[in-house]
This record gives C-alpha cells, structure tokens and sequence, in this order.
C-alpha cells in the first residue's frame, strides 16, 4: 500500500500564485546556471507538483538577504559560510549537503601561472589576488585565515566575480594568484588522497585537454576542479594555471531552507532533490561540472559549520562587514 501523500492544508506557497523560491550563488557560469535552473524548476515541478520560481541572486550576500526577507517560502543552495552567516543572521536551516564523486568536502586552491616562479604560500605576500567573492567559503574565507596565519598581506585584490573568472584571471595574467573550489581528481587508477600533490602530473601536462565529451582529461587523470569550469573556451588551461597548494578541508555546500520554511515541504524538497541527483537530468543541470557538480547527497546538521563558525569569530567576520 503507498504511503499517504503529505498533508499540505493550510499550505499557501507552492501554487502558481504563490511559488517557493529556489536561489542558486552565482558561484560558477551564471548564464549556464540560469538555463540550468528552468529545468530544475520543471523537474522539481514534476516530482512534487508544487511551483518554484528559480533565480541565480547577484552575489552570495544577495542570496543570504533575500532568504532572511523571505522567511516562509526559500529555498537556496549556498555554500558552508554562507550558511553559517545566514543562520545567524535569521535561522536558517540546514537540509542536505552535497557529495562530489565520494567527498562531502572539498579545498581551497590557491592558482599561479605555470610558468611563475611561486613556489609556497608564503612566496604569495605582495602578489595580487583574484578572487570570486567576499562571502566565498573556499575562495575568500579560508585564504584569508591562512594568510593571517602565514602572516602575509596581499597586493591588489581583485573581486572576480566567480570561480571560474578566478581561473581566467590568472589564465590571462590580470592576477598574479587566485583562489578557486578544488575538487579532487579522478585518477585513472585508485582514488586521490590528501597527503598527493592536487595538481596534475607532471609528465601529463602537455597532454591535458578535452575529450569527446568536453571532460578535462590529462591522460587518464580528470581534472574536477575550478580550471574545467573554462576549460571549452581555453582547453590549455591546465598547461597556463597550476595549483601552488590547497587549504585545510572546507564542508561541501547546502541545500537550505529559510527560516519558517513548513516542515513538510522540507522533507518533500529534500526527497525530491536525493531523488534527482543522478539522474539524467540532473547531468544537465545541478549535478553538470559547470553547475555544482553534484554526484549525491546527503544528511547535515547545524553542528557541523560550528569551525567554521570559529574561524569567522576569529576574524571577526559578518555579512555587514565581510570583504572589508
């Protein structure tokens, strides 16, 4: 016998006339994720029979705002600091983490020229700094705790607007470094571990480039990380950008919910969403390397952003004053 479809009375979001909102940060191809997002819509539509309204918000901290100024009826897919920013901001709520092939973590990496002569991290004090956003996880928190603990100031920023404008930044020299999502590779043997060098081989590199199906390979080693995010318009990105090191592990990005969300569309969404990970459709779209290149999900809960939370109190940072 099935099960009884949820009771939805007195439940006004979700019809045409009153949509629940679905925020994506423009963390990668915006014009990508907008295409990407209408057949999310539709798909979520489809499981669900309720109504989304989709939108990919101007930054990370206009998508935080406009959870907190939608109280009952958001949904958005933010990454672990925005999280944590927008749960102290109005109570936001955690729903689902993602999982890229295996991780529910992933690292900041830090990008110079191959052909630069940086060598540590340290090497980075003075270089100018391309970076996506000032409410970015993995690309402006983290490397700004490490630089704290390096004790290095940095030259010029500048706010890039996105991972992938990080990487061409760098790729066309209007940065001397910049900081990026790393997502660890595929190897053609085995699984890649922390304590390997992130970047590709060596004896690999000249061999870098896409293969029929527009993937980043370098021999049997797939690149999964920020540089294939432009790797159709600049294949040689792996032989002009090379990775200089990686940050501590970061805790992969959410699906959450606004504050006075109804709990039963909460577990709805989040059926709905495990359910579509994997999916054909989702290859299209959120689970795409220029989306979010999700490959699964799973459960988390408020505790586990409590060091992030520790290092933004160490830092003192808060959406009114992240970035300055």
């Amino acid at each position: 016998m099935p099960p009884a479809p949820p009771d939805l009375s007195g439940i006004t979001i979700g019809t045409e006339a009153e949509p629940i909102k679905v925020l994506f940060v423009p963390s990668v191809d915006v014009d990508f994720m907008i295409a990407g997002g209408e057949l999310i819509e539709q798909s979520l539509n489809e499981a669900t029979g309720l109504f989304f309204d989709v939108s990919v918000p101007t930054s990370y901290a206009a998508t935080i705002e406009e959870m907190c100024a939608s109280p009952t009826d958001t949904v958005a897919f933010i990454p672990a600091m925005g999280y944590a920013l927008a749960n102290q901001l109005c109570g936001v709520i955690p729903g689902l983490a993602s999982e890229r092939y295996g991780w529910n973590v992933y690292w900041t990496m830090f990008i110079v020229a191959r052909d630069s002569d940086f060598q540590t991290l340290a090497d980075l004090d003075g270089a100018s700094w391309a970076y996506p956003d000032a409410t970015s996880t993995s690309g402006y928190l983290y490397p700004q705790a490490l630089y704290d603990d390096l004790g290095i100031t940095v030259g010029e920023t500048i706010e890039a607007g996105g991972h992938p404008q990080v990487v061409r930044a760098v790729y066309n020299g209007e940065a001397d470094f910049g900081t990026a999502y790393f997502s660890a590779p595929l190897l053609p043997e085995g699984s890649w571990t922390v304590d390997m060098d992130p970047d590709v081989p060596a004896e690999l590199v000249p061999d870098c480039g896409l293969d029929a199906d527009g993937k980043l390979y370098c021999g049997g080693f797939r690149v999964l990380d920020a540089r294939a995010a432009i790797s159709a318009e600049a294949p040689d990105v792996v032989q002009k950008v090379r990775i200089l090191g990686l940050s501590p592990e970061i805790p992969n990005d959410t699906m959450s919910f606004s504050p006075d969300f109804p709990e039963v569309l909460q577990q709805m969404l989040i059926d709905a969403v495990t359910a579509y990970v994997g999916t054909e459709a989702c290859a299209e779209t959120l689970c795409n390397e220029k989306f979010y290149d999700w490959t699964g999900v799973g459960p988390i809960f408020d505790e586990n952003f409590d060091g992030i939370r520790i290092m933004m109190e160490a830092q003192g940072i808060s959406l009114e004053n992240i970035g300055n």
